[in-house]
């Protein structure tokens, strides 16, 4: 029997570029404190982490850069679109995160916000070493060799 699709959950923002430029070691979904105008935009999909970073102040982990746009109905009690947002992590996942990121070159980079089965807003972060440009050359050529591959096997399959 096929799997139902939950009516909740949604992909908001999706960094795709992510993959390409770092290689992703672990991941850690988080929660994320929002304001009510970001969530109602973001139930409307105005919201990107393409340029965003995660990091580590005062013993809190941090969203920095990401921008949710401003929701038109909140003209008042609006928000600040491109604020630092406090990401909810358990002080043992923010142990080993803060341990991952004092080794040299580590990184933590959003990979997706979507809004879960039960509606809340959620982060996937990667702990990410970043490429070089021969691993990028590398990566791009198995996904154009795997696209070609597929190709064939349609022509003579």
């Amino acid at each position: 029997m096929a799997e139902k699709s939950d009516p909740n959950y949604k992909v908001i923002a999706e960094n795709r570029r992510a993959r390409f430029d770092y290689a992703i070691e672990s991941d850690l979904e988080c929660g994320i404190m929002l304001m009510g105008s970001e969530v109602k935009s973001l139930r409307n999909g105005k919201g990107n982490i393409a340029e965003s970073y995660a990091t580590i102040d005062d013993g809190a982990l941090w969203l920095v850069n990401s921008y949710i746009a401003p929701y038109a109905p909140a003209k008042t009690w609006g928000h600040e679109e491109r604020r630092r947002r406090k990401l909810l992590a358990s002080k043992r996942e923010l142990a080993r995160l803060w341990a991952a990121t004092a080794k040299e070159g580590m990184t933590l980079v959003p990979l997706v916000m979507y809004f879960n089965h039960r509606g809340l807003v959620k982060l996937k972060i990667g702990v990410a070493k970043g490429k070089k440009l021969a691993d990028k050359r590398a990566t791009e050529a198995k996904r154009d060799w795997d696209k070609q591959k597929r190709r064939l096997l349609k022509e003579h399959g």
